[in-house]
């Protein structure tokens, strides 16, 4: 017996909740920095937000590397098939 009723995690006001979610949890990470005065062992880890964007930025190159290794390693659809 199937459901025409859509995934919860597709429908438009799951993704609305979800994505309000993470803005206030990311907001709430960076705060701190607002009332407390890290020391930087390196000059740079002590500037504002700096773990968010390092992060972030962090983030972004793995993917985009796991993309650049996908052009290499990637197979046919074939490629199991025998005939």
């Amino acid at each position: 017996m199937q459901s025409n009723q859509e995934h919860w995690l597709v429908r438009a006001s799951t993704i609305r909740r979800l994505s309000i979610i993470s803005i206030i949890l990311l907001a709430l990470t960076v705060a701190p920095d607002f009332f407390l005065s890290g020391y930087g062992h390196f000059g740079i880890d002590g500037t504002f937000g700096f773990y968010a964007w390092y992060g972030f930025i962090t983030c972004a190159v793995m993917v985009l590397i796991a993309k650049l290794l996908g052009l290499f390693l990637k197979r046919k659809d074939d490629y199991y098939h025998r005939d």
